[in-house]
């Protein structure tokens, strides 16, 4: 999957070589007090502290969402308002589609992608909303992996710092922002920092964190 993502993106091919090389020879062993395992090739997953794998990582996922992204039009939001069907950071994917049967299609298109890139979707770590008329829709639910995805009124879920739960409203998002603010600076001001150690935590690590609600 690496190396079909490396050549969509027009990635030089001494580049390619030398990824699959440095790749080719990840290996990891366990000990105990009583024995050591053999070494294992590792062929799954991102290697922690590596600073190229979380790169690859997002390239290996556009493929995937552009792949999957054909399965379903944009999303009529009405007014002549349109919207792709497919929003992600990282591995935290939105599919919005106007039609049941084209989110449908598009979930089923995506399960059989992760598996074919050995990943899997988890279905209890997802939630899914049908909107119809304005209104929710409790009778209309999804599967994915062959499991039913619970719906956002069953468990609120909470996707790039902001909770979403089935009354579809935003009046308590800026109460929680405020309370995010109020408990970050406390937080800054009792690890006891000074001066440029101070205005580096609130331009480096707040702010940041505060965007993505905003």
């Amino acid at each position: 999957m690496i190396q079909l993502a490396l050549r969509m993106y027009h990635v030089p091919e001494v580049i390619q070589v030398m990824l699959d090389d440095y790749f080719s020879g990840f290996r990891m062993r366990f000990s105990t007090n009583n024995y050591t395992t053999n070494w294992i090739n590792l062929e799954v997953g991102i290697a922690m502290g590596c600073t190229i794998s979380p790169i690859l990582f997002v390239m290996a996922m556009e493929v995937i969402l552009k792949a999957t992204e054909g399965s379903g039009g944009p999303a009529n939001l009405g007014g002549g308002c349109s919207m792709p069907p497919l929003k992600a950071f990282m591995d935290d994917t939105t599919i919005i589609c106007s039609k049941e049967d084209e989110a449908r299609r598009m979930l089923t298109r995506l399960d059989d992608l992760m598996l074919w890139c050995i990943m899997e979707v988890k279905p209890k770590k997802s939630r899914s909303q049908s909107i119809r008329r304005g209104k929710v829709d409790e009778a209309t639910t999804f599967t994915v992996a062959e499991q039913q995805i619970p719906t956002v009124s069953q468990e609120p879920v909470k996707s790039l710092g902001r909770w979403y739960d089935s009354s579809m409203k935003d009046i308590r998002r800026g109460a929680e922002t405020l309370e995010l603010v109020s408990e970050s600076l406390l937080a800054i001001n009792k690890c006891g920092l000074q001066g440029k150690f101070k205005i580096w935590c609130l331009q480096f690590m707040l702010i940041p964190k505060l965007l993505c609600p905003l």
